[in-house]
């Protein structure tokens, strides 16, 4: 094992809180509708409380493990699983598939951002994602109370919603923080096209970064007009704009700029 694998295994070793009842697993499995045919990623197996969930409800899970002793202990527990793929190694360094997949996961909480980043900027990204998660992150990511650049940049692909909030105690070790079942649902159509998502992503992290800069990009004019047809509201602060008012003045922009 590489030093920088046992550095990245530590670090998340520290910041993994594990879920341990049955019955709480099967109720959180139940609410992603998880189906017989579906091809299941989990990001972190650890000991393998909800991998064990996960083989019995779906055609195939392939799970990820980054600390050697647990995914050890892993190939020991689930030898004769037919329908479980385990892999040892960083999820990050790890190609997602190329076929239709959900995710479901407790993740490490240091590694949520880089993991989220990692499955809403996929190529092929997952149908779904289910993670377990900080409820300040989940909060970040779904626009809770005012809309993030974390939020803005998934919006355009994903659904985004809280489906559970944990207690402490249903955690060994207990957190310090407050958990909640984050869902992540890929839009079928997606609010802008795929060949868009870089001017997009540039319109987006320019104009949160500084407030003058939407101005600069657009005259006062072409804002209320666009938001005019869009039947929205004309009085705005960039920091406290709703994702349909971005939507509607990225697409203003789109028209004017090659991409």
């Amino acid at each position: 094992m590489s030093e920088r694998m046992a550095n990245i295994g530590s670090s998340v070793k520290a910041s993994q809180n594990f879920l341990t009842s049955r019955t709480l697993i099967n109720r959180i499995i139940s609410l992603a509708g998880i189906e017989a045919v579906d091809h299941i990623v989990e990001i972190g197996a650890g000991k393998g409380h909800i991998t064990r969930s996960l083989v019995s409800k779906c055609e195939r899970v392939t799970a990820i493990e980054i600390d050697h002793k647990l995914f050890k202990n892993l190939k020991n527990k689930f030898n004769t699983q037919a329908n479980l793929y385990l892999i040892y190694g960083d999820f990050m360094g790890w190609n997602l598939p190329a076929t239709p997949y959900k995710v479901f996961s407790n993740i490490p909480f240091n590694r949520t951002t880089a993991i989220i980043r990692k499955l809403t900027g996929a190529a092929n990204p997952p149908e779904e994602i289910w993670l377990v998660i900080q409820k300040g992150a989940a909060k970040r990511f779904s626009g809770i109370p005012r809309e993030t650049l974390s939020s803005l940049l998934i919006k355009p692909f994903f659904e985004t919603g809280v489906h559970y909030y944990f207690r402490r105690e249903d955690f060994h070790p207990a957190p310090s923080v407050d958990a909640v079942l984050l869902a992540l649902k890929k839009k079928k159509r997606p609010d802008i096209s795929f060949h868009q998502r870089g001017l997009y992503t540039k319109f987006i992290t320019d104009c949160t970064a500084n407030r003058s800069r939407l101005h600069q990009l657009l005259t006062k004019k072409q804002i209320s007009t666009a938001l005019k047809m869009e039947k929205l509201s004309c009085d705005i602060i960039s920091g406290d704009m709703l994702y349909v008012q971005w939507l509607c003045l990225f697409r203003c922009y789109a028209k004017f700029t090659p991409y």
